[in-house]
C-alpha cells in the first residue's frame, strides 16, 4: 500500500496514531469537565479584583485564558493574571471618555488591543510601543462594541451611535476624513436619523457572518462578503440637526445610495410578540454573541427577555403551520416545532400527528403531576419549570404543551401570551382536536392585539366545536373581539408606517425569524451594555447580569433558571465565561471585577446565593415594569408586593379530553 515505507516506520505512524488517539480523549476528558452540573451548583466568588477607579464595562478573556483584560469609566485598560490574582499592566489608554469595549487582536501573542470609548474613538495599542499604532475618529457617537474573529488576524469591527458599523485592516493606512471606505452597514439610511448601534459579533465558524444589534427589536445578520463597504458620511454628525440635517441625513431611510448592501445580504430575526411593540417601553439589543458551532445567536434584549435564535433556520417554517391563522400584516413568522423535532429526529414535513405522546412515561407522568398542582396553587412560575423538564423529557406531549400554555397565559410576564401562543399552535400539531388549545390560540391573538386574526380562530373554532359555540367565555370572547375591531385596534393598521424605512428594510423586516428559546427571569432596563453568553463546552448554560446587582444562570436545555448570586452591589453588567475552564468574570457598576468557580464541597455557606430564584424573577418582571418612581425605590431596597393574577385556577389539565367549561370561563384581567 505504501511501497516507500520501511517497518520501522509503521511503529511511527502508529505511535502517532496512538498520541492523536490519547490526545483526542484527553480532550474529551477536559471538555466534560469544562461546566458540569455538580460544578454550576458549587459555583461561588473566588476573589475580587481591585484596581478601577469606575465602573468595569467590559472583560475579555485572551484566547488561552491566561490573561483577562478589563476597562472602564476610569479610561484605563487593565491586563490581569485570573490565577495570581495581579496585575500584569495598567494601560493608561488616551480616551478621554468611559471605555465600553477592549478586545484582543488575535494572532498578536497577547500584545495588541483595540478598545473603543465615549470619546468616539477607536485606539489600537501596541503593548510594546508607548503609542497607539492605530486611531480612528470616523463614528460621531459613543462607540459601544469591537468584534475580532480568531481566523481573521487583521480585521476588526465597531458598532456607534451614529447607526455605523465599521470594518478596519490594521494592514493598510486608514485616515479619518477621506476616501477611506470603510462602513460596512449605516444603519441610518435604512431606518432614519434615529438609529443607533449597540453591539456587534463575529461568527466565529463562518466569519462571513456578522450580526448587529441596535436601538429597536431587530436583530440583523449580514454576509460582508456581499457587501461593498462605503464612505463615512460627511460631518456633522448623523444626529445633529442644527443644519436642518441637510448634509448627512439626506440619505436617512432612503437606503444605501450605491446599493451597497444587496437584498439578499441580510436575514433579519425578531421575537415575533415585539414586533408589534406598542412603544411603552424602549426595546434595544444590549448584547448578542454566536454559539461556539456558530448556528445559534444568543441576544440580550433591553427592556425584555434573552432570546437564542437558530440561524440557519429558514422561512420553511412558514410551510409548517402554514396559512390557517394568518392574515395580511399578522404573525408572518410563525415557530415550527424545530428543536423539539430536531432532537427526535423528526422529519419536518412528517405527520406530527403520529408523533404525539399520549401516555407519558411514568418519570413524566409525576413532573407533569407535580406541575398541575403547582398550578392549582397558583405558583404559575413553579408550574412552568416544571413543564419545561417534562416538555426536555417527552418533546411530543400535546398535553403538556397545552399546559404549559395555560400557566403562561395565568404567569403574563413580558413575552408570556405570545410564548402561550406558539404552545397553542404546537400542540395542534401534535393534536388538531385539542379543544382548549383551539380556544386558547384565539385568547392569545386577542391578547396580543390581533382581534382581527383572533375572530377567525374563533370562527374555526366555533364550527370544528359546534358544542362550545354557546359558551359563556365564548360569547364573551367573540363580543371582546368585535369591540376591538370595531375600535381599529388591530395592529394591521401598523404604527411603523410613520417611520422612514427604506425598502430594502421593510422587505428584511417582513421575513423575519422567530426566536427559538426564551431565558426569563432578569431585568434589563437600566444600562445598555448588559450582556449574556454561553457558558459551558456545549454552552449548556446561560449566563447574564441583572439590574438588582444579581446575575442568572439557566439551564439551556430547560430555559429554568439554575442559581442567582449577588454580583454587584448594583448592577452586573459584564459576565465573561474562561475559554477552558469553570470560571466566570463578572463587573459591573462597582469597581472592581469578581471570580467565580466551584467552592469545595465541604458545607460552607454561599452568602451571596440569592435562595427563592421564582421570587427573585417575580421582582425582576415587576422591576422591568416600573414608572421611573418606583423603580428608584426599588433600587433603594423596597419591595413592592408579587401581584396575585385574577384568574380562574381550573385551567390545567390531566388530559387532553377534560371538559372545557371551567377553561374557557377564564378570562385575564
Amino acid at each position: 500500500m505504501f511501497p516507500n515505507i520501511q517497518k520501522k516506520d509503521y511503529r511511527v505512524l502508529d505511535l502517532i496514531r496512538q498520541r492523536e488517539i490519547q490526545d483526542s480523549v484527553t480532550h474529551m476528558i477536559l471538555q466534560k469537565l469544562h461546566v458540569t452540573e455538580n460544578l454550576i451548583s458549587r459555583l461561588g466568588l473566588e476573589k475580587e479584583l481591585n484596581g478601577h477607579s469606575g465602573c468595569v464595562n467590559c472583560l475579555e478573556w485572551n484566547e488561552t485564558g491566561q490573561v483577562l483584560a478589563s476597562a472602564s469609566d476610569d479610561k484605563d485598560i487593565i491586563l490581569w493574571d485570573p490565577f495570581r490574582y495581579e496585575k500584569k499592566l495598567v494601560l493608561h489608554s488616551g480616551h478621554r471618555g468611559n471605555i465600553f469595549s477592549v478586545k484582543f487582536m488575535p494572532k498578536s501573542n497577547d500584545s495588541v488591543l483595540v478598545s473603543g470609548a465615549a470619546d468616539c474613538r477607536i485606539r489600537v495599542h501596541d503593548l510594546t510601543l508607548s503609542e497607539p499604532i492605530f486611531t480612528c475618529k470616523c463614528h460621531k457617537q459613543r462607540i459601544k462594541r469591537i468584534a475580532t474573529v480568531p481566523s481573521i488576524p487583521f480585521l476588526f469591527w465597531s458598532a456607534g451611535e451614529d447607526g455605523l458599523f465599521l470594518q478596519y485592516d490594521i494592514r493598510t493606512p486608514h485616515v479619518c476624513k477621506s476616501n477611506d471606505h470603510s462602513v460596512l452597514v449605516n444603519l441610518v439610511y435604512h431606518t432614519g436619523c434615529y438609529a443607533e448601534g449597540k453591539c456587534i459579533a463575529v461568527n466565529p465558524r463562518k466569519p462571513e457572518l456578522i450580526a448587529i444589534g441596535a436601538n429597536d427589536a431587530y436583530i440583523r445578520m449580514y454576509d460582508r462578503r456581499m457587501i461593498k463597504l462605503s464612505q463615512v458620511p460627511p460631518s456633522p454628525s448623523i444626529h445633529d440637526n442644527s443644519n436642518g440635517g441637510n448634509i448627512s441625513t439626506y440619505r436617512a431611510g432612503k437606503g444605501d445610495p450605491d446599493d451597497n448592501i444587496p437584498l439578499g445580504s441580510a436575514q433579519y430575526f425578531i421575537a415575533g410578540h415585539l414586533r408589534s411593540r406598542d412603544g411603552t417601553r424602549s426595546i434595544t439589543t444590549t448584547y448578542l454573541t454566536f454559539s461556539d458551532d456558530g448556528n445559534e445567536l444568543l441576544v440580550n434584549m433591553g427592556g425584555e427577555q434573552i432570546y437564542l435564535f437558530d440561524i440557519n433556520d429558514s422561512n420553511s417554517s412558514k410551510k409548517i403551520f402554514g396559512s390557517s391563522w394568518k392574515s395580511s400584516g399578522s404573525i408572518e413568522q410563525d415557530q415550527r416545532l424545530e428543536y423539539y423535532m430536531k432532537q427526535n429526529d423528526v422529519d419536518e414535513t412528517g405527520d406530527f400527528v403520529d408523533k404525539n405522546v399520549k401516555i407519558l412515561p411514568p418519570h413524566v407522568e409525576e413532573i407533569k403531576r407535580l406541575a398541575n398542582e403547582g398550578f392549582e396553587q397558583q405558583k404559575y412560575s413553579l408550574a412552568i419549570n416544571l413543564y419545561n423538564k417534562a416538555i426536555s423529557n417527552c418533546p411530543t406531549a400535546a398535553v403538556l404543551f397545552a399546559n404549559r400554555a395555560a400557566a403562561y397565559m395565568k404567569r403574563a410576564w413580558d413575552g408570556d401570551i405570545y410564548a402561550a401562543l406558539r404552545d397553542c399552535k404546537t400542540t395542534l400539531l401534535l393534536d388538531p382536536e385539542h379543544v382548549k388549545a383551539h380556544f386558547r390560540l384565539a385568547r392569545c391573538l386577542f391578547d396580543l392585539n390581533r382581534p382581527i386574526e383572533a375572530d377567525k380562530v374563533l370562527k374555526s373554532f366555533k364550527q370544528k366545536f359546534p358544542e362550545y359555540a354557546s359558551n359563556s367565555a365564548c360569547r364573551a370572547l367573540k363580543m371582546d373581539i368585535k369591540e376591538a375591531i370595531d375600535a381599529g385596534k388591530d395592529i394591521t393598521q401598523t404604527r411603523q408606517t410613520f417611520l422612514p424605512l427604506s425598502e430594502y428594510e421593510q422587505e428584511w423586516r417582513h421575513n423575519t425569524i422567530d426566536y427559538k428559546m426564551r431565558f426569563c427571569g432578569h431585568c434589563n432596563t437600566t444600562t445598555d451594555i448588559k450582556e449574556a453568553n454561553f457558558f459551558g463546552n456545549n454552552g449548556q448554560y446561560i449566563v447574564a447580569g441583572s439590574d438588582d446587582g444579581s446575575f442568572f444562570i439557566w439551564d439551556r436545555n430547560t430555559t429554568n433558571i439554575v442559581r442567582v448570586l449577588r454580583g454587584d452591589e448594583r448592577i452586573v453588567n459584564c459576565l465573561q465565561p474562561h475559554p477552558s475552564m469553570c470560571l466566570l468574570a463578572t463587573s459591573g457598576i462597582d469597581p472592581v471585577i469578581r471570580l467565580w468557580s466551584p467552592w469545595p464541597e465541604d458545607g460552607s455557606v454561599n452568602e451571596r446565593e440569592i435562595q427563592n430564584l421564582d421570587d427573585a424573577a417575580s421582582a425582576n418582571q415587576i422591576r422591568m415594569n416600573s414608572d421611573p418612581f418606583e423603580l428608584m425605590l426599588m433600587n433603594m431596597g423596597y419591595r413592592f408586593p408579587v401581584p396575585q393574577h385574577e384568574f380562574s385556577d381550573e385551567d390545567s389539565e390531566d388530559h387532553h379530553d377534560q371538559p372545557i367549561t371551567q377553561a374557557l370561563n377564564c378570562r385575564p384581567s
